[in-house]
């Protein structure tokens, strides 16, 4: 019998050292020996940073530069620091989708679509961006341009098929042809291009189109390049591909956090699960790497349609008070519905710029963005996710320095929530004041009442609590 039961626990420890050694074997795999490899250094400004996503098309009634230069005053009384410029140039007629075209099909690299005006209308956007200290990126399509742009002089530049057609890099989008990045000339000219703009322009960086898409090995020689041009320009990548940030980019996408979010308020999974997809990103990424935050953006619906206005604003909450760069999309301010992905992408839908029924949005995300820019464990310091007694519902974490904590709390339910947050030591919190919102309880923590999508965000010196 005591053999019997000697066998039973080794075969118990074999186990256990089986599951733990295959642990090990699929965290390697999944990232986890990258915690050993560090981000590439990235520039200060865009640490500290708010980007706005602006389709100058839909912006202004005017849809060109010029309306865009006329809200700068707004911008900047926001807290908007960097302003990423939807793509500029003139766009493709041949297989042309919609009235105006997609932006992201280019027909000439070279210029500025007319419709926005001239080139010298964008170097006064730039310059006058910069009088206000706003930082100005753009965004370019490298993937694939036009059917009639000027490059199709030069076949050897596309991709193929099989009986020697271009094609487009995806079936599906069938107004833009595909490029090949195998073609070494075709390197040289689009690097060349994007150090023109920059030196005519003044520009600070780039947003990358389907960045993932294209070969990593040209996106580090472009980064080398231009930040011999200027080195402390933003490269910000559309992708989520880890090996993009360790030389290349300077950020990217936090993509697995918005489709999670979409998740939780779109269809009821846990909210817990954002804090899931949160540390697996830290697994899978280098270490120290910068990624995009957003509930909003031109590839999807507006989030007040797709989560309702108190839902969109909880989902802000969040992605402006985690680690890494926030970022809001062209009239989200104001709780503007106006759709602009496909396929008012291709039409005239400018912002709808005072919709009605809405509350005080511009005044609760200027107050977000002030609380960052004044805090710096808001923008650099530790995240720390705390238990709560409702994972379904409730997202409880801490951001820290040392001078501060920030405590944020937000219910991801329609639902009024009664619980608790689990805090060593829960004194000497205060209720961070929001201009727009009203608290619906003021309840001591550990306990909390909370509306349905109701959020706060409590702050106490760390100082204090080290000199007690």
């Amino acid at each position: 019998m005591k053999t019997m039961l000697w066998r039973k626990r080794r075969y118990q420890q074999y186990g256990l050292v089986l599951l733990l050694s295959l642990w090990v074997a699929l965290g390697w795999q999944t990232g986890f020996a990258q915690t050993a490899i560090s981000a590439r250094p990235t520039p200060q400004w865009l640490q500290d940073g708010v980007v706005y996503e602006v389709f100058p098309r839909q912006f202004s009634p005017e849809g060109n530069f010029a309306g865009v230069t006329a809200k700068l005053d707004e911008l900047k009384d926001l807290g908007i620091t960097i302003l990423w410029l939807m793509p500029i140039h003139p766009i493709g007629e041949k297989l042309r989708k919609g009235s105006y075209g997609s932006p992201y099909a280019v027909r000439d690299y070279q210029a500025v679509n007319p419709d926005y005006g001239t080139k010298e209308d964008l170097k006064r956007l730039v310059s006058e961006a910069h009088a206000r200290g706003v930082k100005v990126i753009l965004d370019v399509v490298l993937l694939h341009t036009a059917w009639d742009n000027a490059l199709m002089q030069h076949p050897e530049f596309y991709k193929h098929d099989a009986s020697g057609k271009i094609v487009p890099p995806v079936r599906e989008w069938n107004d833009v042809a595909g490029l090949n990045y195998e073609n070494p000339e075709l390197r040289k000219y689009m690097i060349s291009m994007l150090k023109q703009w920059v030196a005519e322009t003044d520009l600070d960086g780039f947003r990358c189109d389907t960045a993932g898409m294209l070969p990593t090995s040209f996106w580090e020689e472009a980064g080398v390049s231009l930040r011999k041009a200027k080195p402390d320009i933003m490269m910000l990548a559309e992708a989520d591909k880890p090996e993009l940030l360790t030389e290349a980019f300077d950020i990217d996408y936090a993509w697995p956090l918005l489709n999670t979010m979409q998740e939780v308020l779109g269809k009821s999974a846990p909210a817990s699960e954002l804090q899931r997809t949160w540390e697996s990103e830290r697994h899978r990424y280098p270490r120290g790497a910068l990624r995009l935050n957003m509930s909003d953006n031109h590839d999807h619906a507006r989030a007040v349609a797709r989560f309702g206005i108190r839902g969109a604003l909880a989902a802000s909450a969040l992605m402006f008070t985690l680690d890494g760069v926030p970022m809001l999309y062209n009239g989200m301010e104001v709780g503007d519905a106006t759709e602009s992905g496909d396929p008012s992408l291709f039409e005239r839908a400018p912002i709808l710029w005072q919709p009605k029924d809405r509350p005080p949005l511009r005044d609760i995300y200027r107050e977000l963005i002030k609380l960052r820019k004044n805090y710096p464990a808001l923008r650099g310091g530790q995240v720390q996710w705390l238990p709560n007694s409702d994972i379904n519902s409730l997202v409880t974490f801490m951001r820290r320095d040392d001078k501060d904590e920030f405590l944020i709390v937000i219910n991801f339910s329609n639902r009024p929530l009664s619980g608790r947050v689990d805090l060593e030591t829960p004194a000497r919190f205060s209720l961070v004041n929001i201009t727009g919102l009203k608290s619906s309880d003021d309840s001591l923590l550990p306990q909390l009442q909370l509306a349905g999508f109701e959020w706060r965000i409590y702050r106490r010196a760390t100082t204090a609590m080290v000199a007690k």
